[in-house]
């Protein structure tokens, strides 16, 4: 039977490839890559001559029935990305769904990410979490932070590198500047920095050093203490 793999990739260090994404890299029919210029490179590093077919945010809606036709007809296919685990962040939930509605197998090979290196580094708890990718950049933006505000569970977000100044300076108007954050760029590259500490701390730190890379900060949730004066929970930053 037919199967979708869905092939996590290194987020920077090549080492973190895993041997069994190269295996079913070199055994499938077809690669839907995010860009194949990128993922050309990755392929020849391994050795890996499996035709590639682009597959992106921008043209994934009108290719999916060919896809999924294909998949019925018999053909294994395996969908990445540049960097990191499809469909975090990255094109890959429609074609699974799609994948789900006709009965086709899925098949999801743990391997790299970003978030989870980011938060386990960061110090601050993560026994709960939530993931929150990209905050939207205008329309929501505001809404989503006025939720956040009151979010007790630590937060991790995406935020690219010539936005991060202008977002620490948000976090400070919505969680306040105690507010405790890990900021970590470029992961399991050369030069990967974590910038652990307060929001003041920080924006302060990267208002002197231009960021530059890949960037995933994490938030600390809002704290709720019981007050003993009273008899419900209040909050206190």
């Amino acid at each position: 039977m037919s199967k979708l793999y869905i092939v996590p990739t290194p987020i920077g260090n090549l080492e973190d490839m895993t041997f069994r994404a190269i295996r079913i890299l070199k055994e499938v029919d077809l690669i839907l890559a995010e860009d194949t210029r990128t993922s050309g490179k990755l392929l020849k590093h391994f050795e890996i001559g499996t035709h590639m077919y682009s597959h992106h945010m921008h043209n994934e809606h009108k290719t999916i029935e060919n896809l999924i036709s294909r998949l019925k007809a018999g053909e294994n296919i395996a969908l990445i990305s540049d960097a990191g685990t499809p469909a975090i962040s990255d094109p890959g939930f429609l074609l699974t769904r799609a994948c789900v509605e006709n009965g086709i197998d899925v098949e999801c090979l743990p391997g790299a990410t970003a978030f989870v290196p980011a938060l386990v580094n960061s110090g601050l708890p993560n026994d709960k979490f939530v993931f929150e990718g990209f905050l939207p950049d205008k329309k929501g933006r505001q809404t989503r932070y006025l939720a956040l505000a009151e979010e007790t569970r630590t937060m991790i977000l995406y935020v690219s590198p010539h936005k991060l100044v202008k977002t620490l300076a948000e976090f400070i108007t919505y969680f306040g500047e105690d507010r405790q954050i890990s900021v970590s760029r470029e992961l399991s590259k050369m030069h990967e920095e974590n910038i652990r500490g307060t929001v003041k701390e920080v924006v302060a730190h990267f208002e002197k050093t231009a960021p530059r890379g890949e960037i995933v900060v994490v938030v600390s949730g809002k704290i709720i203490t019981k007050d003993p004066k009273k008899s419900k929970f209040s909050s206190e930053e």
